[in-house]
Order: structure tokens, then C-alpha cells, then sequence
């Protein structure tokens, strides 16, 4: 994958560069301020961005406003956005443009090298990876989620980290079979279609969680 990664911190900003070019991508642009994000979004086109949320110049929103500004140019284009805390508005106002293609991690994530990798690898093609510690603030704030059964929470918040039946399946040691029923009644108790398509459904989920 072609990648522009935007960080300010010097370490961590090398260490993406080794970690990613090692598991065989390239990184055809860096950026350490806010304003040279979008510039090299736009003349490289990468196949994914991974950007952190607050950079010069005034540590704010800066990664977010360029990763807001980016899609707009280039609605395709799959963001990986990287904080170092839980900052729900940012998360959710990062996802008012829908979830396909999005990613917001805690930076400590970056260091468990597989869960990283394996988020960067769902977001470029077109999924979703929400850093549990965000469902879970977006979940705990979202009072119709009041109705859902202990079981059917743990099963809605890893299929809105992007996990598919036969993960969630492992992760909570219950059969694939149990899933699909967990499913079907979460939709119910949303008022969402029912789908057991994957990607579908999951965007299904984080839209009602952003509304």
C-alpha cells in the first residue's frame, strides 16, 4: 500500500515509517504541521492516510480538520486517525461523513505491531477500525443501547470495531450459529434492517451510533 503518515512526534512519526515499509508498504510522503497534510493527500492520492489528530500549529483538531477536508476532495480515500485519548466529538464528527474507509485508534495501539497492522490493512480496504475504548464511550452515551442484553452489547461493540461473525464468534467463545441470532436482535431493538452482510451491517451500526 502507498501511505502519507502525519505526526509531529519525531519517534513515533519514524518508528510508523519503519514499522510500515518493514511489513513491505510505501510511505511516499510524511507531514509534522497541520497544513502540509492535505497538499500531499491531494498530489499523491495514497491508498491510505494515517494521521494523528492534533499537530502544529495549534495542536487542536488540526489531523482531523485535514482528514475532514481530504474526503471532501477525495471521498474514497481511507483515513486512519490516531489520538493520543478518547475524544468522542472527534470521533464522532470524523465519522458525520460516514464510516466506510475510517479508523480511529489510541495511539498506544500503534505499538501492539498485529492489531495496528491488521486495522491499517481493514481501513484501506474500505472497512472500519474503532479503537475499543471508543466504542465504548459512544456506546455508553447512546441511551437506546439501554435495551440490549449484556451478550448483545459485547457482540455490537466488536462488530462496530470491524470484526466479522467467525472473530466475534472466537472472542466470545460462543458459535458462529449464536452471532448471527445475537445480530438479528440487535438490528431489531435498533430499528435497523436486518443484514448479516459484514460490511453492511457494520456501517449500519456506527450510522446509528453517530446519529
Amino acid at each position: 500500500m502507498r501511505i502519507v503518515i502525519a505526526e509531529d512526534n519525531a519517534l513515533l512519526r519514524e518508528g510508523l515509517v519503519l514499522l510500515l515499509t518493514s511489513d513491505g508498504h510505501e510511505v511516499v510522503a510524511v507531514a509534522d504541521t497541520g497544513p502540509e497534510i492535505v497538499p500531499a493527500l491531494l498530489a499523491h492520492r495514497p491508498d491510505v492516510a494515517v494521521l494523528d489528530v492534533r499537530l502544529p500549529p495549534g495542536f487542536r483538531d488540526e489531523g482531523l480538520r485535514a482528514a475532514i477536508e481530504a474526503r471532501k476532495a477525495l471521498p474514497d480515500l481511507p483515513v486512519l486517525v490516531l489520538s493520543q485519548y478518547v475524544e468522542e466529538t472527534y470521533a464522532t464528527e470524523l465519522l458525520a461523513g460516514g464510516a466506510q474507509g475510517i479508523g480511529y485508534l489510541l495511539k498506544d495501539r500503534v505499538g501492539r505491531v498485529e492489531e495496528f497492522l491488521d486495522a491499517l490493512q481493514r481501513v484501506a480496504a474500505g472497512g472500519t477500525a474503532l479503537d475499543p475504548e471508543v466504542v465504548s464511550q459512544l456506546m455508553t452515551r447512546r441511551s437506546p443501547l439501554q435495551g440490549l442484553t449484556p451478550r448483545e452489547r459485547e457482540v455490537l461493540a466488536l462488530m462496530a470495531q470491524g470484526h466479522d461473525n467467525a472473530t466475534i464468534a472466537k472472542t466470545l467463545v460462543i458459535t458462529e450459529r449464536s452471532v448471527s441470532k445475537h445480530i438479528g436482535s440487535i438490528f431489531l431493538k435498533l430499528d435497523l434492517p436486518p443484514s448479516d452482510s459484514g460490511h453492511r451491517r457494520v456501517l449500519a451500526v456506527l450510522a446509528y451510533l453517530n446519529a
